[in-house]
């Protein structure tokens, strides 16, 4: 193995990879490549507390522990997690592998305060809540925007982090629940590859490989390659679960002071929907199928291209650029149980839809830091740019029913029917024009004083089936506060303001959030750990959610306001070498402040849709003596929570166990059993239309080299 070339001045390992090609402001990017660099020189050391930027935060090491010091946040900013004024989690690489999670339900499902998998057999998408509310998504900092809906690949990514709470101020438009980023693996400058074979249940057959190394003598331009193919089925009949990804980077470090990043990734997904869930008249088995065999389908294909730029001026000043372009085709159809209160469980109908979207996202983002005699100061100013596309052709119809003892299929939609159910043909343009402001203050090493401002203009547009165009504009502004105290070096508290505004949809009202929270974090110097706990008060005005009419349709409508009140906890540990535990407990009282629904039904005072109020997780592996073995284990509790928002029916609470189990059989080579519920509990954890299970027991079986 290659020693690794020396990484940009100030910045640490990962973050000088999250940066990019301008694709706005190019005269600041001209004036920053034109500037030699500068020679080395023995560096100062920052005082500035590492609440929003720091440039002498420690490196983490993903892909060999458990337990992250340090957030990215994509490429804006670098921030030890100790010192950041907000509730946060990182799911690390690997974590992520050993617990042989593959869809970001998997990746988050010990994550404190997040709800995953409550349309657990509707496999269309991910779903999962924070703190009782949506949440949005995010690539290396930058928004997925139309791409949100994808079933993102978990191997392409050195990390997930979590930002529980309203933060539209660092991110812009965003739900008031929290924030998923997604962190793209990156070229390293060393040797190292890993390749991979799994065999598991529901005949799951899977490969992957992930190399990279430096590309010429003097270490400044290095390559990664990172590829998966999986050809499986899905735990019901008649099913298929296939997906290819395939992604490469390269990166070139002239100096010590620049560094940029071109990652290009391509994924290909083919898969069955399930029939919509199962009839609530009874328990039924997962395997059954009441949909048909030769119409339900899911295809999605996307490309992506991702520019990332830095430039440390070595003078207190930092220039970074992030810009990304992907185009998506999603298109599905699926036969579904369509129960509505008059019936005795086996109407069905057909839904579907055709769409692809384009987007090109970017933003460019300049940091000054000072340090003055007993202050420092770090300010960051930024501009940020989407212009996104899509269009969308949806169908609905009946089909016969069917006998739910004795299935027999009555085949596909004809082309007539899906044509003549066409209800939805529209082409959408979203462009959003935005500029952010955050300023930070460090006093005497231990009060720190976050304060942000952030602008969004958007423009949205949208031409209908009939020819229709309608418009409309928002300008939105959403403010951050946050005092940090610094009780000792191991110890900090915080207290902190922060709002969201949603992102809006033409002729509505946007929905704006606000949360308080008061929160306290330990990281023992002598020990891999950090512990945190946060309380906090989130509230949600012009709430709009789904809800099932009496015919079986599902509306959106607009209910007032909710406010959700809570308490989350995690601690990730490594006590040793060997073992290691990753932990959290959550606890929410959710409730509508106001609202009613079109019938007239007052929801006042009722709970949230899968909002329970317990949550807690616990995951623990250990390593024996020998190093050639060692044993995974971990249990999931979710409490109850109501399917609708009138209340009218709960889920049951339940627990959920996983576990692995590693064998070395030769030199840097691997056998690893995972197990995925293990004990196959079945419980309904949505219910609409039709019941929803949650995920049956899933074995795999994977050999792993790595060199």
């Amino acid at each position: 193995m290659t020693a690794s070339k020396p990484r940009l001045k100030t910045l640490d390992s990962r973050l000088k990879l999250n940066p990019a090609v301008l694709i706005f402001c190019s005269p600041l990017v001209l004036a920053s490549l034109s500037i030699q660099a500068q020679e080395n020189k023995e560096e100062e050391v920052f005082r500035f507390s590492p609440i929003i930027v720091n440039a002498q935060v420690a490196a983490d090491d993903d892909a060999n522990s458990v337990v992250a010091q340090e957030l990215w946040v994509g490429g804006k900013v670098a921030t030890s997690i100790l010192d950041t004024p907000a509730s946060v989690s990182v799911i690390t690489e690997k974590e992520i592998e050993l617990r042989d999670a593959n869809t970001t339900e998997e990746v988050l499902q010990y994550t404190p305060g997040v709800i995953t998998d409550y349309y657990g057999t509707d496999d269309r998408n991910d779903y999962f809540q924070i703190r009782g509310f949506q949440a949005t998504t995010y690539r290396d900092g930058l928004t997925l925007g139309s791409m949100r809906g994808v079933r993102e690949e978990a191997y392409a990514y050195e990390r997930v982090e979590v930002l529980r709470g309203a933060n539209s101020t660092l991110f812009g438009p965003a739900d008031p629940g929290g924030s998923v980023n997604f962190v793209s693996k990156q070229p390293k400058f060393e040797k190292f590859g890993e390749g991979y074979l799994t065999y598991g249940t529901f005949d799951r057959k899977e490969v992957g490989v992930d190399v990279g190394d430096t590309l010429n003598a003097d270490s400044t331009l290095a390559y990664r390659f990172t590829a998966k193919v999986k050809d499986a089925e899905r735990e019901y009949d008649y099913s298929r679960d296939d997906n290819e990804f395939i992604m490469g980077g390269l990166t070139w470090e002239p100096t010590d002071f620049t560094s940029a990043t071109v990652i290009f990734d391509y994924l290909n997904r083919d898969s069955t929907p399930n029939s919509g869930g199962y009839p609530k008249d009874r328990e039924y088995d997962r395997d059954e199928f009441f949909g048909e065999p030769n119409f339900n389908y899911h295809d999605v294909e996307r490309t992506s291209v991702t520019g990332l730029f830095t430039h440390d001026f070595d003078n207190g000043f930092i220039v970074r650029a992030n810009v990304r372009y992907s185009d998506l085709t999603d298109d599905f159809g699926y036969v579904y149980l369509a129960d509505n209160p008059s019936t005795a469980g086996t109407d069905r109908s057909f839904f579907g839809s055709d769409s692809k979207a384009e987007e090109l996202i970017g933003n460019t983002i300049l940091q000054y830091d000072a340090q003055f005699d007993w202050f420092d100061s770090s300010t960051l100013v930024g501009l940020e740019y989407r212009d996104a596309t899509s269009e969308q052709v949806s169908f609905f119809g009946g089909v016969p029913s069917i006998n739910l003892s004795n299935p027999i299929y009555s085949g596909a939609p004809s082309s007539a029917d899906i044509f003549n159910g066409i209800y939805l043909r529209d082409k959408q343009d979203y462009t959003t024009k935005s500029i952010f402001l955050q300023q930070n203050f460090s006093f005497n090493d231990r009060f720190i004083i976050t304060g942000g401002i952030r602008n969004d203009v958007l423009d949205l547009s949208s031409t209908d089936i009939t020819g229709a165009r309608s418009s409309d504009k928002f300008s939105e502004t959403s403010v951050r506060g946050a005092l940090t105290y610094k009780v000792t070096d191991e110890v900090s508290t915080y207290i902190s303001m922060v709002e969201s505004v949603a992102p809006p949809t033409i002729g509505v009202k946007p929905e704006r959030g606000k949360q308080y929270e008061v929160g306290m974090k330990y990281a023992p110097i002598d020990t891999n750990a950090i512990f945190s706990v946060s309380v906090y008060d989130l509230t949600k005005e012009d709430v709009t959610i789904a809800v099932v009419q009496g015919d079986g349709s599902i509306q959106r409508e607009t209910i007032g306001e909710s406010d959700v009140k809570g308490v989350d906890f995690e601690a990730k540990v490594e006590l040793t070498d060997s073992f290691s535990l990753t932990g959290g407990y959550s606890y929410m009282e959710t409730e509508v402040v106001r609202g009613t629904l079109r019938n007239g039904t007052s929801l006042k005072d009722n709970e949230f849709v899968a909002a329970p109020n317990h949550m807690a997780s616990l995951w623990g592996h250990y390593t024996f003596p020998s190093k050639d073995m060692s044993f995974g284990l971990g249990a999931r509790y979710t409490g109850s929570y109501f399917f609708d928002a009138s209340n009218t029916a709960k889920s049951e609470a339940a627990v959920l166990f996983d576990s692995s189990f590693s064998y070395r059989v030769y030199k840097n080579t691997d056998l690893t059993l995972h197990a995925r519920n293990l004990l196959d509990e079945q419980h309904v954890v949505g219910s609409g239309t039709a019941d929803y299970y949650n995920p049956g027991r899933e074995l795999s079986a994977t050999v792993n080299y790595s060199w």
